[in-house]
């Protein structure tokens, strides 16, 4: 995969006096949502990811406060995302480099992933990955 198929994708909104809702079905994104979890309290100075999925695809977004996610594919091209937005989400396709740092107070990642929990999806160390 290349640096060209990551892409921010906008999550329909619905405006109410009572607040806003935002939803995401079937359509939003490419694949069947096997696994949802979010990142928080996330320590000042720290940062997550660190690798790249073999087959996974993941889909993030910052339910609250902000984060940079910084991309690299394996040409080394490389791009960074400022995620501050609930109703805008970052499709990541399979065997794209990730980190996530710049932390804002309070932030909350979501992640919906295309699959379960599998160790052997991992690539963790970036000499490997390239």
């Amino acid at each position: 995969m290349s640096i060209k198929n990551i892409k921010l994708i906008d999550i329909p909104k619905i405006k109410d006096i009572r607040g806003n809702l935002s939803v995401i079905e079937k359509d939003i994104l490419p694949y069947p949502i096997k696994r949802v979890y979010y990142l928080y309290d996330v320590p000042s100075g720290s940062y997550r990811g660190g690798h790249a999925h073999k087959e996974q695809f993941e889909f993030l977004i910052a339910l609250s406060g902000s984060f940079n996610v910084s991309l690299s594919d394996v040409d080394g091209n490389k791009t960074s995302i400022t995620l501050n937005k609930p109703d805008e989400g970052l499709l990541i396709p399979n065997m794209i480099w990730r980190e996530l740092d710049n932390f804002s107070s309070g932030s909350v990642c979501l992640v919906i992933a295309s699959d379960l929990f599998s160790e052997d999806d991992y690539i963790r160390d970036l000499k490997s990955f390239k």
